[in-house]
């Protein structure tokens, strides 16, 4: 095996990629890129009647959409290709006929309705039908037919199948390197299909041969693969091939905390569950892309879905992801999707960001804002004094709507709290001390303002709240001085004399 660290992520391309699968391509590529190693996408494709068409195309859309690009895989050839499995098929049949040559493995001519006829059998018993050690001498197989039946009925054309014989009386003792040592009992195992009877492999062959052609050294994949990896085990035993090194991730859980999150749940719940948007002709399934999120969010969101760094830190961006990933510190127990953390990751991001950067993206989305009267430096003040407020990008086209529309009426609570019997005089005063301030400045308007309040001996309530309510229409936004700065002289006194005259 490789000394290089190599993992996988090996989705099917049977639908749109859950966020879960997001999830596990993550945790991979963190562990890769701290070990300055490989991040290799594999397609599993062997199960041709469930495949969907652009599922692949979308797989790989939505790791360069998260920015956590595959190093190798389809359209990035190295030496270990072709990466999809239907691409390969022509392998996995000699090494099912290698096992079936050293006695590790047989054919089976059981028809669907024999085995349904036995299973049925067993449940009137009370008991489960597995095949495995206790049975396969009394089933159909070349276990108990001599090599010219099996012959005879292989060159007929009948219907077989190659089931691994798994061992008999022996406890099996591995470990993970989420969930440290486990025992499996043998007997409890059935002697599962390594290759189908329409002449492709079952995932667990085309796994275990493609993981040890393409020097996979550590697979860390979903918890619900763990009842698998006692025969991933013995296959690499019967093969005589080192083991990778297996890490279960932890389910991803829905928002209740009962049960896996599954594709129904963001329908239900009004939340995504893909990273990008997804369409059928019965449905569109929502994305975080189009409902508004930074990628850098929603990797963000993700590392914490089952990874904890054991500190108060929870804003990470890629590079320190990369670096403090630790294996170890993934929980063992399901996580819990909060749709409301999710916001507010992206909120977090929103705010951190580039004022410009910030208003190209609010402009991308409405570049009908941009008018001689509102310029982009006019806007991006705008957007910067509104950032820290707004979840989506797309929020603050209502929440800086006050910057290029002067109120058409007032919130009725906040008017009636805010306007007394003085208020229409205390604002025509204070509309003349703005038109004598001749500098603008935020912090100079501030200055004369509270001086001026100060002079009259009244309280600041009784100014400010009208005046907010002047410039915004309600109790709400950010700093008053700020306000008055960007909307400018004219503009504000305007304001501030609409008020006057609604009272």
């Amino acid at each position: 095996m490789s000394n290089k660290v190599r993992v996988r992520f090996a989705p099917s391309p049977t639908g749109p990629l859950h966020i879960g699968g997001v999830r596990t391509a993550l945790f991979n590529y963190l562990f890769a890129k701290q070990n300055n190693g490989d991040f290799v996408l594999r397609i599993e494709d062997t199960d041709q009647n469930r495949y969907v068409e652009g599922a692949e195309a979308y797989i790989n859309d939505s790791l360069n959409w998260c920015g956590i690009p595959f190093d190798e895989g389809p359209g990035k050839e190295r030496n270990f290709g072709p990466y999809r499995q239907s691409e390969r098929k022509d392998l996995y049949k000699v090494y099912a006929d290698q096992l079936i040559q050293e006695g590790k493995a047989y054919y089976a001519f059981d028809s669907a309705e024999s085995l349904d006829g036995h299973r049925k059998d067993h449940e009137a018993k009370g008991k489960s039908f597995i095949y495995n050690w206790h049975n396969r001498l009394k089933l159909n197989n070349s276990l108990v037919l001599d090599a010219a039946a099996v012959e005879q009925k292989i060159n007929s054309g009948e219907k077989y199948v190659i089931r691994f014989k798994s061992p008999q009386d022996e406890t099996l003792i591995f470990h993970d390197e989420i969930r440290g040592e486990i025992q499996i009992d043998t007997n409890i195992l059935d002697d599962k299909i390594l290759f189908k009877s329409d002449g492709m492999p079952t995932y667990h062959l085309a796994n275990i041969v493609d993981d040890h052609l393409m020097e996979i050294t550590h697979v860390i994949r979903g918890e619900e693969w763990l009842p698998s990896l006692a025969l991933h085990v013995l296959l690499y035993r019967a093969f005589g091939w080192e083991s990778p090194k297996f890490a279960h991730l932890p389910l991803i859980l829905k928002p209740t905390g009962k049960g896996k999150l599954g594709k129904r749940d963001g329908i239900k719940g009004g939340f995504p569950v893909f990273p990008m948007e997804w369409q059928t002709e019965e449905v569109t399934s929502r994305g975080f892309k189009e409902d508004g999120y930074l990628p850098e969010a929603v990797v963000n969101f993700l590392a914490f879905l089952g990874w904890n760094p054991g500190t108060e830190q929870e804003i990470f961006s890629l590079d320190e992801l990369i670096k403090d990933f630790n294996l170890k510190k993934v929980n063992k127990a399901g996580a819990k999707f909060d749709p409301e953390k999710a916001k507010w990751f992206n909120q977090q991001y929103i705010a951190k960001l580039d004022d410009a950067d910030l208003t190209t993206m609010f402009l991308t989305l409405y570049p009908e804002m941009e008018k001689e009267q509102f310029n982009r430096d006019y806007i991006a003040k705008a957007v910067s004094l509104m950032k820290e407020r707004v979840v989506f990008v797309n929020d603050l086209k209502e929440l800086t709507d006050f910057f290029y529309n002067t109120p058409e009426t007032y919130d009725e609570k906040a008017f009636k709290k805010a306007i007394k019997e003085d208020t229409a005089s205390l604002m025509r005063d204070l509309s003349e001390t703005i038109q004598n301030i001749s500098d603008f400045s935020a912090g100079n308007l501030q200055d004369k303002i509270k001086g001026w309040i100060t002079s009259k001996e009244i309280g600041f309530g009784k100014v400010m709240q009208p005046l907010r309510l002047s410039l915004v229409g309600a109790m709400k936004g950010p700093d008053v001085f700020e306000i008055i700065s960007l909307l400018g002289k004219k503009e504000s006194i305007a304001r501030i004399e609409k008020l006057i005259n609604s009272i």
